[in-house]
């Protein structure tokens, strides 16, 4: 995943030294060989980190905002002989193909942005996409669906369109198979802050001073007096906001039931050390949780979190 212009400058040189039947490899990732396993393990060395997460699925989405693009890392190259021209102003782009992964082996390298890459981030690299930039990558095959921070370049593959982190190949579920067909469509940012500001002036007007903030999981505890009958309810549940009030965190408990985001399953205020947060369910499986969560986040533009009560 790691493709620094200054080894990208080092390849041309030499493919162009060596002639055209030449041409120097580029590091290869997992996918790149259609998941093939050396010696028990991942592909040259590769794969999840000795000490991961506990819940790589609540690792929140990368979060679009509007940012400066990086003039030097977004001029023309040439990568293992062929051109690229990047994109320099948001165009929009939507299109399907392979994704692959990178995990430990480029940990903590530098990516194209000057970023260190953190296989637990939600990032990618794209070839031509704007550095820095954001994209929606959606597997067809569960529906399962990310938002990544572009920031590096590659693949230089042709048979792969886009390289993700260890933690979005995982929440889409492509890790074990080490890649996978993905649909890939750019994110105006923009747009997408404009639209996430409207949602939040309309809270306001319906409920007050609403504070909605990305959440952690965080188990009630034996202490809580509000609700406590139905925090310690187990199972899997989608929580979506978090209030310091019960009558804000009703408010969009309200607003989602009155949209219709949620089906068959209850909407509840859980109360933990001074805050209420919103939580759905419980549902049955992981499969059901996922949807109605992507349903809520693409209707709202609020993070939602995939909450599993023991």
């Amino acid at each position: 995943m790691i493709r620094l212009f200054t080894l990208l400058a080092m390849v041309s040189f030499l493919a162009a030294c060596a002639g055209s039947s030449t041409r120097q490899s580029a590091p290869v990732s997992p996918a790149s060989q259609s998941g093939a396993k050396k010696g028990g393990g991942y592909y040259l060395d590769d794969g999840p980190g000795d000490n991961p997460p506990a819940d790589i699925y609540a690792i929140p989405d990368a979060v679009p905002r509007v940012e400066p693009l990086l003039a030097r890392a977004n001029k023309p190259y040439i990568a293992l002989g062929n051109g690229y021209t990047p994109m320099t102003k948001f165009t929009p782009y939507k299109k399907s193909g392979i994704a692959s992964w990178y995990g430990r082996r480029y940990h903590g390298q530098q990516t194209s942005t000057g970023e260190i890459y953190d296989m637990y981030g939600m990032t990618g690299a794209h070839t031509i996409l704007p550095l820095p930039s954001y994209v929606r990558v959606t597997n067809p095959a569960n529906q399962k669906s990310v938002i990544v921070r572009i920031n590096d370049r590659g693949p230089f593959h042709s048979d792969r369109l886009i390289d993700l982190s260890y933690a979005a190949a995982y929440k889409l579920g492509i890790v074990g198979k080490g890649s996978g067909l993905v649909e890939v469509e750019a994110i105006d940012a923009k747009s997408f802050v404009a639209n996430k500001a409207e949602v939040k002036v309309a809270a306001v007007k319906d409920t007050g001073d609403v504070e909605i903030k990305p959440l952690v999981q965080d188990p009630v505890t034996a202490n809580s007096s509000v609700e406590k009958a139905t925090a310690s309810e187990s199972g899997i549940f989608v929580q979506v906001g978090a209030f310091k009030s019960p009558e804000n965190a009703g408010g969009l408990s309200k607003k989602i039931i009155d949209q219709n985001l949620v089906e068959n399953a209850p909407v509840n205020s859980w109360y933990n050390q001074g805050v209420y947060r919103v939580r759905i369910g419980p549902y049955a499986n992981r499969a059901d949780a996922d949807r109605a969560a992507m349903k809520i986040k693409d209707s709202l533009g609020l993070n939602t979190y995939i909450i599993v009560q023991p």
